[in-house]
């Protein structure tokens, strides 16, 4: 794309010095979603951010360096990588994670061959909806566990971790509501920093990881020993090294973990066309839909490979997009660079394990409520008529059994439950009742964007 005033091009390469100011910013944006989805499952952050930036650097390798999008972890995989974990351990979740990411492979494929027809019939709005609607819930009871209670102790209240979580949702929700501009990209980074600045008032902030840390620093005797100090390797969790994927995998991970795919797939779909109008460039025909998808999934494989949670393209960079009108895949490429050296700063890892479960918490108040939210403004701008029975009953029994927690015990180690169960009752029942073109709404959730005819070429040399 050739630059107009204040434009950076898909194709071109900033100045130097603009070019690391510019990765940074990125990186800020996606900075505190990526690293709360691994502290709420039990993943180290670090890996995640390894994870984040090799699965974009994949993703811009397999979209041809056209799609400039940044990729953290999921929040819609929270709910199923504990409840796997709880069973079959962190490596069952990278199990499902890999699995989650063939769904990918697999859909990229089929859209290749068949086009998207299918697709909008298998996941109208009113299946789509409900179901993020039932992952924001889903997760409510996560968020206040780690806001009212004392970390480690089971139930017990503690008015001192509630009032810090407090505190940071209220930071969280004025820098939402209040701040303009690239700073209004950054609410959830905001709150855990101002959340954590108050606990440490309180006196629940352990910063002894931090003082090691630090002091391994100073007491370096070269530069060598500083490097060292500064640097060590992530917890990285290796299939075949750490653990055999034949003696851990179980049907109920594929059951519990690869139906969310679905999901996640259409959210990606939606960040597509966003990104898409925001660009100016039909992302869906060039580099195509089955391409962005391929390079969602490979990336979702790769975080499995290193044990971090699954990858998606976020929000909150192509915000970033929009304001900055900044669209280079190589400052995105950048991000990605420097996350993965955060990955491997040990007093990154120190900070970040320093955080107070009751800051977190705060911040997941705001940001499940979110998801939920978005399920529901899906809902609403597809227009969808809830006057038509077929679609309450899809809706409601979706809504029931996701956030009551339903199950059904295939086996004793096999268990379709909660948010998996509902998301294929939903889908089972919108393809059996009848008139499946009221399930549509307006039909504008996979409609193409609009954007300019006349696009030059990329500038690629």
């Amino acid at each position: 794309m050739n630059s107009t005033e204040g434009t950076i091009g898909i194709r071109e390469i900033p100045k130097a010095h603009k070019w690391i100011i510019l990765s940074i910013q990125h990186l800020f944006a996606m900075f505190g979603a990526t690293i709360l989805v691994p502290f709420l499952t039990g993943l180290s952050p670090a890996v995640a951010l390894v994870s984040s930036g090799f699965g974009t650097l994949a993703y811009l390798l397999i979209t041809r360096g056209r799609i400039p999008a940044y990729l953290g972890s999921s929040f819609a995989f929270i709910y199923p990588i504990v409840e796997v974990s709880k069973t079959s351990g962190i490596a069952g979740a990278m199990i499902g994670s890999f699995l989650a990411g063939l769904v990918y492979g697999v859909v990229a494929l089929l859209i290749s061959i068949f086009g998207l027809n299918w697709l909008i019939k298998l996941l109208p709005p009113v299946v789509v909806g409900p179901v993020i609607i039932v992952i924001g819930l889903g997760l409510s009871s996560t968020a206040i566990d780690m806001a009212m209670y004392l970390p480690g102790e089971g139930q017990v209240y503690s008015a001192t971790h509630f009032t810090v979580a407090l505190v940071t949702l209220g930071i969280t929700i004025l820098a939402t509501v209040f701040l303009r501009g690239f700073l209004s990209l950054l609410p959830i980074l905001f709150g855990i920093i101002g959340g954590y600045l108050f606990a440490w008032t309180q006196g629940i902030v352990d910063t002894t990881q931090i003082q090691a840390e630090w002091q391994n620093i100073v007491s370096a005797g070269s530069i060598g020993g500083i490097f060292q100090a500064l640097f060590q390797m992530p917890e990285f969790l290796i299939p075949f090294k750490d653990f055999s994927p034949t003696e851990v995998f179980s049907w109920h991970i594929v059951l519990v973990m690869v139906p969310f795919a679905l999901v996640t797939i259409t959210e990606h779909i939606g960040d597509q066309m966003v990104l898409s109008k925001v660009v100016g460039k039909n992302f869906l025909k060039d580099p195509g839909l089955n391409r962005s998808i391929l390079g969602d999934g490979v990336a979702t494989m790769m975080a499995s490979w290193l044990g971090g949670p699954p990858n998606t393209t976020y929000g909150e960079n192509i915000g970033v997009l929009a304001i900055t009108k900044v669209y280079s895949v190589f400052v995105i490429g950048g991000a990605a660079l420097v996350a993965i050296l955060f990955g491997f700063m040990g007093m990154s890892t120190a900070v970040i394990g320093s955080i107070p479960s009751a800051v977190m918490g705060g911040v997941s108040i705001l940001l499940f409520g979110t998801i939920a939210s978005s399920g529901l403004r899906m809902l609403i701008d597809n227009q969808v008529d809830f006057g038509e029975k077929r679609n309450l009953i899809i809706a409601s029994v979706i809504l029931v059994l996701g956030v009551g927690g339903a199950f059904i015990q295939v086996t004793d180690e096999v268990q379709i439950a909660g948010m998996a169960l509902a998301a294929i009752v939903g889908v089972i029942l919108n393809l059996i009742l009848p008139g499946k073109e009221k399930s549509q709404g307006n039909g504008r959730m996979f409609e193409e964007p609009e954007v300019e005819q006349e696009q030059k070429n990329d500038g690629a040399a």
